[in-house]
Parts: structure tokens; sequence; C-alpha cells
């Protein structure tokens, strides 16, 4: 009779991972884009990325890239040429480089499922496979909550009609409104996204046609087909589009997702503004994250390693069951999101019409 040993163990609990990461995957909108930073182990709960800021750069406007052109008068860009002039027989004074730190906290997240021997034996249906396909979808869920809380904290913020903040909000979706966020990014050199992730546990990636990539609501995806120059996915020359992209304006892709919340009631008084409120007295604000590449990072959310599941069947006895009358499914993950250059990215607040 062959002994069960310890080393066929890992590859039911693989195989567990697997189907996991097989439900959640697919579901992610806001991972597809963001770079992914395995964190190793028994290093620290601290991710830290360092970058060295570029000539004319410092702490404050650290997001662009070699800025020669400051503000000020005349022609500022002669005055960076004559500045790198040198002259015969005269060493220049020398420059130096200085590094920007960015950190963030690692954090543990996990679900569990109970269910009773009776259930695992005499149900008719598997229950813990489709616990398993449920804790992905949960997972998934978690990681685009984790995700959207820290992108939507960024800094560069634009605010749709005449508002100035999330209270003024009192217009919705517009295409001198994208323009303007366009303009602020390639101000500050932002790359605009070439390759998603593979809807895939491992961390290939895959080409996509250049743009800056806006992850929004599906209530929103009306006024998008609505605006001008609007080139639904099914119409594209050339180029994949992305898992969930309805189509682009200009350099804009829309990728829109039911798990992106808007802020209800949060705007401006509905008043003739035509846009929607839940309670019909103060606009619903929605977010638009919009994306440009190497933006921001997610921190150990790929791979088998990125997740550690259990399966305890009933039968295992222990001083807490000593009947072996239960059983578990559930999983741990570590996770952390973080905004590498607020530049290279943009919240848009907007509302959406009424229909």
């Amino acid at each position: 009779m062959a002994m069960q040993n310890y080393a066929l163990t890992p590859g039911r609990i693989n195989r567990y991972k697997g189907q996991i990461l097989a439900h959640a995957v697919p579901t992610e909108v806001l991972g597809k884009t963001g770079r992914q930073v395995p964190m190793p182990k028994n290093q620290s709960d601290t991710y830290v990325a360092r970058r060295w800021l570029p000539y004319g750069a410092t702490a404050t406007n650290a997001n662009t890239i070699n800025q020669f052109f400051q503000n000020g008068p005349g022609d500022r860009g002669q005055a960076v040429v004559q500045a790198h002039q040198v002259q015969e027989g005269v060493t220049p004074a020398p420059d130096s480089i200085a590094p920007q730190d960015i950190s963030v906290v690692i954090q543990q997240y996990g679900c569990l499922y109970g269910f009773s021997d009776k259930t695992y034996n005499l149900y008719e249906d598997d229950i813990p496979k489709e616990m398993i396909g449920q804790i992905g979808e949960r997972v998934s869920l978690v990681n685009e909550m984790i995700a959207y809380g820290a992108l939507r904290a960024c800094t560069n913020q634009y605010f749709g009609g005449a508002g100035t903040s999330v209270a003024t909000v009192n217009g919705g979706v517009a295409l001198p409104f994208l323009r303007k966020i366009q303009k602020g990014l390639q101000a500050n050199h932002a790359g605009m996204v070439n390759k998603m992730l593979r809807a895939s546990p491992d961390y290939g990636t895959d080409a996509v046609s250049e743009g800056y990539t806006v992850y929004c609501h599906t209530d929103m995806e009306p006024d998008i087909r609505d605006l001008p120059g609007f080139t639904p996915t099914e119409r594209y020359a050339s180029g994949k589009p992305m898992p969930n992209e309805v189509g682009k304006v200009e350099r804009f892709r829309f990728v829109p997702s039911p798990d992106l919340p808007s802020l209800q009631d949060a705007g401006a008084a509905v008043g003739a503004t035509g846009l929607y409120s839940t309670s019909g007295t103060n606009i619903d604000v929605y977010p638009m994250i919009v994306a440009g590449q190497k933006a921001w990072s997610q921190i150990a959310v790929r791979g088998l390693s990125s997740l550690d599941p259990v399966f305890l069947p009933p039968g295992e006895k222990s001083k807490s069951d000593p009947l072996g009358q239960r059983g578990y499914a559930g999983t741990t993950w570590w996770k952390a999101v973080m905004v590498e250059n607020q530049g290279w990215m943009a919240v848009a607040f907007v509302g959406v019409k009424a229909l």
C-alpha cells in the first residue's frame, strides 16, 4: 500500500491556487496596466521604489523628465542651451543627481468559507469547488477596491464642468475636458500605455495600441459613446483592444467596470444640468482613472506565490473539531498599490447624463 507523503501535497495546493487565480484574474480591470512587482519574502513589510530625479527636477516637480523649460519669462529653451555652453580651457561646474524614494506598506488580506461533513459527503453539488470559484472572485474584487482607493487618491485631479472640487462638479465627460487632461499628461512626459498584462496568473504581457487608459464605471458608457469621434473596438483597423475596452476617442481608451463605484450625491446641485442624482438633489460624481505607462505599481499580486490557499476537508480531527465535522476553504494574500508618479496619471471627477 502506497503511503500518502508530503511531496504530493504541494501539487494539490498549487492546483487550488490555479483555480482561484483562474476565477480572479480575468475579472480584474485596474490590474491590467499597473506595473507588477513581486515582493520577495523576508525582506520587509515596506516596499520602496527609488528614482533619480532628472535634470531640472525637484521633489515638487519630479513628474517631468529633464525639465529644460522652467517657468519664467523670455526664451527659456535658449537659456538652457546657453547654460550648457562651455568656455575654452574652462572646466564647467559639475552637476549632481538626487534620489527620491516612494514607499508603501504591504498588507495581508484573506477570506474563508466553511462547510460541514454532511454537506461535503452528501450534498448533490460540489460545494467546495463552488467556494473555490467564489474565493477567486472575492480576491479579484478586493484587489480592485485596493487599487481603486489608492489611484483615486492621486493628486493630479480634474473636475467636470465649472467644478474646482468634488463638491462643485457640475459637468460630465466632454472632448475639451479630455483634451485638457491630455495636455497635462503630455506636459508631464507621461508615456501612453502600449502593453497590458495577460488574463492569466503569470507575469506575461501583450502589446496593445498606444493610448491613455481610462477606467470608469459602466454608467459612463453611454456618455462615452456619445463623444465626438468615438470609435468602438469592433471598428479598430489595427491594434488589440484591452479586456472590457469599449472604444477610444483620440488618445484615450475607455475600460468600464461595474465595480468602480460612484460618489453618490457628492457633487453640486442637480438644477438644470441634466445629470444623474441618486437622491435628486446633488449630482452623483464618477471618478475616472486616467493612467499612463508606469504611473503606478501593484506589489505581489501575480503568480502562484502571491496566494496562500487552504483547503481542509472534514474528517481532519483536532482539539477544536474533535469529530472532524467541519471543513474550510480560503486563502490569504499580500497586496499593496502605489502611485509612483502623480503626473503620469490623473483622476477626473464628472457626472453622467440622467437617462
